[in-house]
């Protein structure tokens, strides 16, 4: 893959602070995906739905998930972010799912350097709406493609801070 992933640092990848990659903005029809092969973003599909995202939403580096592809993550900000930026983010909790029978887990972060979300620790920090929000777009927006999607459980700060730490490890170990 042509991209500068292998520059990051290790010691800026944790289960309590890491980066994410944005590929979709917040409000985005438009499904896209990092191309491993290029490096650059490659648009996978539109959302055949009504549906937008409600987060921005990305990947951590340097991860590896069972789906065989770096761990996803929904970021909440006050704006829109850039897509092919790197976001610093802690995580409040995660989203464990399945698509297609897959386990394809979601964190839910929040920015590091954004002091209207310094206080968000779990996800009951946040309010009830936009959580709502998030699990509701994940249930449906698959629904006119035929996919099935199930949440499994919605869990924690500490939950994801262990899932992202599974996932680092399970990159290293590739």
């Amino acid at each position: 893959m042509d991209n500068n992933f292998n520059l990051i640092s290790s010691d800026r990848l944790s289960g309590h602070n890491f980066l994410v990659f944005i590929e979709i903005v917040r409000g985005s029809k438009k499904k896209y995906e990092l191309d491993k092969e290029t490096g650059y973003l490659i648009l996978d599909r539109y959302l055949n739905t009504a549906f937008v995202y409600p987060a921005n939403y990305g990947f951590i580096p340097l991860t590896l998930c069972d789906d065989n592809d770096p761990l996803d993550v929904f970021v909440l900000t006050q704006e829109i972010l850039d897509p092919m930026i790197l976001v610093e983010c802690r995580p409040i909790g995660v989203i464990r799912m399945l698509d297609n029978g897959q386990q394809d887990d979601k964190i839910i972060a929040v920015p590091v350097k954004d002091l209207m979300f310094q206080k968000y620790v779990n996800l009951s920090d946040i309010p009830k709406f936009l959580l709502s929000e998030i699990e509701h777009f994940l249930l449906h927006y698959k629904d006119l493609e035929q996919k099935f999607i199930k949440i499994q459980q919605i869990e924690d700060f500490q939950e994801a801070v262990s899932i992202v730490e599974k996932s680092l490890l399970k990159y290293r170990q590739r």
